[in-house]
């Protein structure tokens, strides 16, 4: 049974100090067998262990009390009692020291998983930032972008505003120029007017002083 309670204390002992310090491969190997340990039936044989060394321990310290009250009350302490009572105590020493140990190896487990979980997701928090940082680098060129397009659609706004305005000027001259033609063309049209009426007269003058002639050659 000792040699057993070594044996099991040993590998508690080497299993907490790969725990705490990582060395190699070992840790993660460590950390796969303690969470197949906490699963499917594992956590109920641990405790069905634990409650069986617990009774161990009890029975122990409950023999090491007797042989000492024993001793109490005849005053000396036989070496039998002796052996018992250093067996005893071994016994409920290695008991007490595996059951802290298996304590600790849990409370490292656990707190060693909540590190790494922690780990993957700041790694993934971090992820996630660079990937805003990235998005907000694009936005930000992409915001440029638009900006010199929009720059550059005013300065064609204002060309064309420009262009506007000149051919706006031209085609109030062109108006002025075809209204100050049409003024021409109705004053050179009465003045036709006129040259006709004045011809008809003429005409007319000239029958009337024909029919005089022939009349005062008759």
């Amino acid at each position: 049974m000792i040699q057993l309670l070594f044996l099991v204390l040993f590998a508690e002992g080497a299993v907490a100090l790969i725990l705490m310090w990582k060395i190699g491969p070992l840790r993660e190997l460590a950390m796969r067998g303690l969470d197949q340990l906490k699963t499917g039936k594992g956590p109920a044989t641990v405790k069905t262990l634990a409650c069986t060394m617990s009774v161990i321990l009890a029975s122990s310290v409950a023999s090491i009390l007797k042989i000492q009250n024993r001793g109490a009350k005849l005053g000396t302490v036989t070496p039998m009692d002796q052996v018992l009572w250093r067996t005893h105590l071994v016994e409920a020493s290695l008991i007490g020291y595996t059951l802290f140990l298996a304590l600790v190896i849990d409370r490292l487990h656990h707190y060693l998983r909540k590190l790494i979980n922690l780990r993957r997701t700041a790694n993934t928090s971090q992820e996630e930032v660079e990937n805003l940082k990235k998005e907000q680098q694009r936005f930000k060129e992409k915001e440029e972008t638009s900006l010199n397009e929009i720059k550059k659609l005013h300065e064609e706004v204002a060309s064309l505003k420009e262009r506007l305005q000149k051919l706006k000027s031209e085609s109030a001259e062109h108006e002025k120029r075809a209204e100050t033609a049409e003024a021409h063309v109705t004053a050179l049209q009465k003045q036709s007017e006129e040259l006709l009426l004045e011809y008809d007269r003429l005409l007319e003058d000239n029958q009337i002083l024909q029919t005089q002639a022939l009349a005062f050659r008759g």
